[in-house]
């Protein structure tokens, strides 16, 4: 793969937050603690020491979940060295998508061992573990039961209610089924439906999501972390009172809130309470006080689930995508509140993926791939002008047309004439933009299989007009390129470096 860069900006895909954000955007300050550069890091650290983190109950739970994860060497060492005070975590989390979801599940956890990775060569005297927080709890089945593959949509279908993490797998072997359908027969393919059939033969959808992680990403010391568990949860037992008991988090988020969407969209809606109950068949909100005796039977909103991982995580650091950048905006109060470090926030790796036939096709086009961040329309428009048989001269035949009109007032010099010569000029050019739509038209027919391709490859690479990551699986990435897709990724992702990254296979 080659890469290049496109700022941000520049894509014109992305939300004034964002981009605000990474120009660091003097209004946006008071709601971060400090901008993700590597300079950063040392103060995160320094302050992080000083915040209570029980260490040993957190390895003992790792080592809990995963005692039946064939786990690498080097996730074995993270997992163990988070005893020292010494070592810290940058964190991603997503829910449990199946098959892993949209391309962006894989940047997300790529940006963050990257992350680890970095900080490391730079803080020699620390440690840092990457950390994936399985959303474990999440309730929203429909938003995580389906992919997108080559033009078809694959479901599993289940009557199953509350915590995703808890649900059981029955019905999963006819979607893998109708996945090798898909996939084909090749030695990738082969590869793959393998993976995925080890990971759905487990209990549950959590233990199902843990070995599919583990499996494409232990081997750079990736740990995984399961928020549903009730040690944890004892841990943030005090908070779980205050907010359900006194509602002590609402004004400081509601404040905060209130002042962020005056200049942005906030993404989480604030609640008085921000904890489901759970049981092993529901997560239903708390909608008054109740009284909070044991922690494991409540499970925290989008709003709190962060007070959570920062309380019970030596956490320096959050990867995510710009919602969710945007919703721990919405806490900084609140962290200074608890008197819990607020992470920095980073924006996970963002990039498109333009394989070697794509790239052939574009250049061959006489187009970038930049370009095809464009609308459809202005690229059809750029062909067209480019490759017309003649040159079609509307701007050269406005300029000779306003130079005529000007010219017979200039002649007659009568100022009652005036209004009279302009609107016969109106007239004229609106005949002449007609003329030259007709033209233009004539010229689009001559080259309508090139503008047919011109829409096909934007429709790849942006499907639905979205971003490719947030639509496409990695799945036919991987097809085509094996592990290699992820070697890939892996090395030409930098979480700390604020471009969009176009890569070329």
């Amino acid at each position: 793969m080659k890469s290049s860069k496109i700022e941000y900006k520049d894509t014109g895909k992305f939300s004034d937050l964002v981009i605000d954000y990474l120009s660091r955007k003097e209004g946006l300050k008071p709601f971060y603690n400090r901008f993700p550069d590597m300079e950063s890091f040392q103060n995160q650290i320094q302050e992080k020491k000083e915040q209570a983190i029980n260490r040993s109950l957190l390895v003992d739970v790792l080592d809990k979940q995963n005692a039946n994860t064939n786990l690498s060497e080097a996730s074995r060492n993270n997992i163990e060295s988070l005893k020292q005070n010494n070592a810290f975590t940058v964190t991603t989390g997503h829910q449990l998508c199946l098959f892993t979801g949209p391309l962006y599940f894989i940047y997300k956890i790529i940006s963050t061992i990257n992350l680890a990775e970095e900080l490391q060569k730079e803080y020699v005297d620390n440690k840092f573990v990457p950390v994936f927080w399985m959303a474990t709890e999440d309730h929203d089945f429909a938003e995580i039961n389906h992919i997108h593959l080559f033009g078809k949509k694959i479901s599993w279908e289940s009557v199953q209610k509350g915590a995703v993490g808890r649900m059981n797998l029955d019905g999963m072997e006819e979607v893998l089924d109708n996945l090798d359908q898909v996939l084909g027969k090749s030695d990738n393919a082969t590869s793959l439906s393998n993976i995925f059939r080890q990971a759905y033969k487990k209990s549950n959808l959590a233990e199902a999501s843990r070995y599919l992680i583990n499996e494409l990403f232990g081997k750079y010391g990736i740990v995984i972390l399961d928020g549903d568990d009730k040690n944890l949860k004892d841990e943030f037992l005090p908070i779980i009172k205050r907010d359900v008991e006194e509602q002590a988090l609402f004004p400081a988020i509601a404040e905060t809130t209130d002042r962020f969407s005056k200049s942005y969209k906030s993404q989480a809606y604030v609640r008085e309470i921000n904890f489901f109950e759970l049981s092993d068949k529901d997560r239903k909100r708390v909608e008054v006080s109740t009284s909070v005796d044991v922690a494991a039977r409540f499970s925290p909103n989008a709003l709190a689930r962060p007070l959570y991982q920062e309380t019970v995580l030596p956490n320096l650091a959050y990867i995510g995508g710009g919602a969710e950048v945007a919703y721990w905006m919405q806490l900084k109060d609140v962290f200074e509140q608890e008197n819990i470090p607020l992470p920095i926030l980073m924006l996970r790796n963002s990039a498109l993926v333009v394989e070697a036939n794509q790239s052939s096709k574009i250049k061959k086009l006489g187009f970038e791939v930049a370009d095809f961040f464009l609308p459809e329309a202005y690229l059809h428009k750029m062909y067209v002008d480019r490759n017309s048989s003649f040159d079609l001269g509307y701007e050269t035949e406005l300029e000779s047309l306003i130079h005529l009109f000007e010219g017979i007032k200039n002649r007659f010099a009568i100022d009652t004439l005036n209004p009279t010569i302009d609107a016969e000029f109106q007239k004229q050019r609106k005949a002449l933009e007609k003329l030259f739509h007709k033209i233009q038209k004539q010229e689009k027919v001559k080259h309508e299989v090139a503008l047919a391709q011109i829409s096909k490859l934007q429709d790849d690479l942006f499907p639905n007009q979205s971003l490719q990551e947030r639509h496409l699986s990695f799945i036919p990435f991987y097809l085509k390129h094996g592990d290699n897709f992820i070697k890939n990724l892996k090395f030409h992702l930098h979480p700390l470096d604020v471009n969009f990254v176009v890569l070329q296979t």
